[in-house]
């Protein structure tokens, strides 16, 4: 008999333990970067578990305005309770419009919403065609949203614009960046590092103004790809920093791991960005942080003096925290130090996603 009953328990146990969940996300073709870390992190730390993990993504186009349209309303009639006969425990949507499916127990884990009719939409030329968009998506994510089970947030900026926005309130719920243990410390060059893309939201320009301003021999190596890639190179040739400023293309992962681990400190000043990795693996490097006090997401990690500097999106400004990164070696060690420790702090691991993510 009380065999009969431990067999009983164990197989409970086991149904408890593995549950059968989709993941649903977007996939952009040809394009790839942190959210595909995040997407992919996410479903094979949900299968070292234990659990069945089926990932959905729905091809994603940003324009014409209509294919965005038609995907929201693709999505919105996607039912994934019961696909094909088959019981699926949860559903754990990450981005627009994928969290506009259909489940009993959907939890909504947001990147980011669409943007660009939320806090971008004032600095692009609002068409006909972009402010309907923009009324529409915002219907749909009032609408969809408020029907999750659980709501949670990238980051602590993202959960604020869903306040600010669509007055819904989510758990901010951080994760670690790709191979963050992987990461490491080294005696430190003449150089700060930047690892981003070139695009203007990441603001390098920042960067390369702020070296005509320095007053120590610091050199800048600014590494990634992108559409801004000529432009940038243009204000490095306009003001002649081609001995100071470097555009370094694409890297290896061990070429980016060892750049973190031997520069004097990372520049990372996006405007409004949703998180940031590049922030964790500068922490995780043990090294001092610049942004600027409109960054959005790395402000959730960096305070002024402690383990980074916090500026006005002024090159002046970036121009006195990197002398001072060159001048104060000691300093800047224990801020990197600080840094770190405060990444520790925040327990930023997979398994507390994961038992977060599927509590309750």
């Amino acid at each position: 008999m009380f065999k009969q009953q431990e067999a009983k328990q164990k197989k409970a146990n086991e149904k408890k333990a593995k549950q059968k969940l989709i993941v649903t996300a977007n996939k952009v073709p040809f394009m790839a970067g942190g959210a595909d870390y995040h997407i992919q992190g996410l479903v094979d730390n949900l299968e070292r578990h234990g659990h069945l993990v089926e990932m959905i993504r729905f091809p994603f186009r940003f324009s014409p305005e209509s294919d965005i349209e038609r995907l929201m309303a693709f999505c919105e009639g996607q039912n994934f309770n019961h696909p094909n006969g088959v019981s699926v425990d949860k559903v754990i949507s990450l981005q627009f419009p994928s969290y506009g499916v259909a489940h009993d127990d959907h939890r909504v884990w947001i990147m980011h919403q669409h943007r660009a009719v939320y806090e971008l939409y004032e600095q692009q030329p609002q068409t006909n065609e972009l402010n309907q968009l923009r009324n529409q998506i915002i219907d749909f994510d009032n609408r969809v949203l408020s029907r999750a089970s659980r709501l949670f947030a990238n980051s602590g900026r993202v959960a604020e614009r869903l306040q600010h926005y669509n007055d819904l309130k989510a758990q901010p719920l951080y994760h670690p960046p790709h191979d963050a243990e992987r990461f490491y410390h080294a005696d430190a060059y003449d150089y700060i590092f930047c690892p981003s893309r070139l695009e203007r939201l990441k603001r390098q320009d920042l960067l390369i103004e702020a070296a005509r301003y320095l007053q120590t021999p610091t050199k800048i190596l600014i590494g990634g790809d992108g559409g801004q890639k000529e432009y940038y190179q243009g204000l490095i040739d306009q003001y002649e920093l081609g001995d100071r400023v470097r555009l370094m293309g694409r890297f290896t992962e061990e070429e980016k791991l060892a750049l973190y681990a031997r520069s004097l400190g990372v520049f990372f000043a996006p405007f409004d960005e949703d998180y940031g990795y590049i922030t964790l693996e500068a922490m995780l490097s043990e090294k001092p942080v610049i942004t600027c006090k409109d960054s959005g997401g790395p402000l959730e990690f960096v305070t002024h003096g402690e383990n980074g500097f916090v500026n006005d999106p002024d090159p002046r400004q970036i121009a006195e925290s990197i002398d001072q990164i060159y001048n104060n070696r000691q300093r800047s060690r224990e801020m990197g130090r600080e840094g770190k420790s405060r990444y520790i702090r925040e327990e930023i691991c997979w398994d507390k996603v994961v038992e977060t993510l599927l509590a309750g």
